[in-house]
């Protein structure tokens, strides 16, 4: 994927919810995975998507450098089990600079998401 010119993010090395866990802890969640990520593509990470859109307040400013990202179009893929609610959904919604959230172990997550990419473009929007 890095090679294909893809950025690549930190999203905790076992997918835990950093609010919820010592400051410790998620430290060696986020460091552990950079690790890898960096050895792997050779690149430092710069970005962090947390598990469950959570982010301990101030753990960026103390301790690490990355910057959280966040979404801000859901359109409830772990939910909806219909790939076409899930198009319209994003499609209605999305608006300049949204992230959207969906996940690809999901069928209906893959199959809205290669619709989605088509009609926002359709629409004029840049990916």
């Amino acid at each position: 994927m890095a090679r294909d010119g893809h950025l690549i993010g930190n999203h905790t090395y076992h997918h835990v919810q950093l609010t919820k866990i010592k400051e410790e802890e998620a430290l060696k969640e986020l460091e552990e995975t950079n690790r890898l990520i960096e050895k792997i593509t050779g690149n430092p990470v710069e970005y962090v998507r947390p598990p469950f859109g959570e982010f301990p307040k101030g753990l960026s400013a103390k301790k690490i450098s990355m910057i959280p990202v966040m979404w801000t179009v859901d359109p409830l893929g772990l939910v909806c089990k219909r790939y076409r609610e899930i198009v319209s959904k994003v499609v209605t919604q999305a608006k300049e600079n949204d992230m959207i959230l969906l996940h690809d172990c999901y069928g209906t997550s893959v199959e809205a998401a290669l619709q989605i990419i088509d009609r926002l473009k359709e629409k004029g929007f840049e990916l």
